[in-house]
């Protein structure tokens, strides 16, 4: 994803020369809030290829939701176009029923009817034209979902996971192109999410489908999407893959809200030996190792915090404060000195 170089054909005002592997294209997208000074988009350029899932990353106020509903029709652009393909996706003011037709959004609050089985809801959003079909097709769609067993129970009597499947099955039965999700991981238990990530992977491949999701959580993007759009303050700081994005961030926003890092000025960077012209470096908690080495440096250990198979453990120097992990837990007391080597750093300006 990057700024496209696409052109306009303004006597219909369709994309010329588009690649056939690109569905979504945003150019010069900018939708602004008045009550909020950084709310909404401010021009946006990217574009999403078929097939692909990418997930909208950013802090809470980032844009995120705004960058949805704008790509999927449900609110209109100050600036700018959007494509679905060549055509351009008509705002909500020039269609009777808000929305692309080849998309299907699922939203927070899921749109249930909550007072109706699992099946009903699913099954409602196709005709009665063939009624053995469709119950066919209802069924085999709970089922992708994992959810066959439940379609009988009513959608109040399940869990806010087994819900969220539901509000799935019912946006892909009539096969669209695009599946957008609003934070799909918000009502799911943490044990249950790797599970529902590896299934709309699954969902993604065997349908063919593209999919947009928005999460305020970076480990659903690194560990589900192939690309990652990472937003602030309404604007597109970067995009690529996971791998890249974490492994070289142009931008120290990125890297904080991918990775649990240590920030450091350049003055305090200077105090523990690192040499940077840059104003700010990032340390990645695995790369501070509890050794000691040529250029380690000795902390006084602050504090420990309990994190399962780890310890995190803050340490001190000089007024420069260190975060680093610790697998040999309870090895370190409160107030001992101990010898750290910095392996690696991320520069930033």
């Amino acid at each position: 994803m990057a700024n496209t170089s696409c052109e306009t054909n303004n006597s219909n005002d369709r994309l010329t020369d588009l690649p056939d592997n690109r569905i979504i294209t945003v150019q010069g997208l900018r939708k602004k809030y008045a009550s909020e000074p950084y709310s909404g988009i401010s021009k946006a350029n990217l574009f999403i290829e078929k097939g692909k899932i990418v997930a909208i990353v950013g802090e809470s106020g980032s844009g995120k939701s705004t960058l949805l509903k704008l790509i999927y029709g449900l609110i209109s652009p100050d600036e700018g176009r959007i494509y679905f393909r060549n055509e351009p996706i008509m705002p909500p003011e020039k269609k009777l029923i808000p929305g692309h037709d080849s998309m299907k959004m699922v939203t927070q609050d899921f749109s249930l009817n909550i007072y109706a089985k699992a099946y009903d809801n699913v099954a409602s959003m196709l005709s009665n034209t063939n009624l053995k079909l469709k119950s066919e097709k209802t069924i085999k769609t709970l089922n992708l979902l994992g959810i066959g067993h439940l379609a009988e129970r009513r959608v109040i009597d399940l869990s806010g996971g087994e819900q969220q499947r539901v509000a799935i099955a019912k946006a892909i039965i009539t096969e669209p192109e695009v599946l957008l999700m609003d934070e799909p991981f918000s009502q799911v238990d943490t044990l249950l999410k790797s599970q529902l990530r590896a299934d709309i992977r699954r969902l993604a491949y065997e349908l063919g489908i593209t999919i947009i999701l928005v999460s305020h959580d970076p480990v659903d993007g690194l560990s589900l999407a192939d690309e990652l759009i990472i937003l602030k303050r309404g604007e597109v700081v970067e995009t690529g893959t996971p791998k890249q994005l974490y492994n070289q961030p142009k931008n120290i926003y990125t890297a904080r809200l991918l990775a649990d890092c240590n920030v450091l000025s350049s003055q305090d960077a200077h105090k523990l030996g690192i040499n940077t012209k840059s104003s700010s470096v990032a340390i990645y908690l695995d790369q501070v190792q509890l050794k000691p080495g040529e250029r380690s440096i000795t902390f006084t250990l602050c504090d420990a915090f309990f994190k399962g198979i780890c310890e995190e453990l803050l340490l001190e120097k000089e007024g420069v404060k260190l975060r680093a992990l610790n697998f040999d837990m309870g090895f370190y007391k409160i107030g001992e000195l101990i010898p750290v080597s910095i392996e690696s750093f991320k520069e930033f300006n």
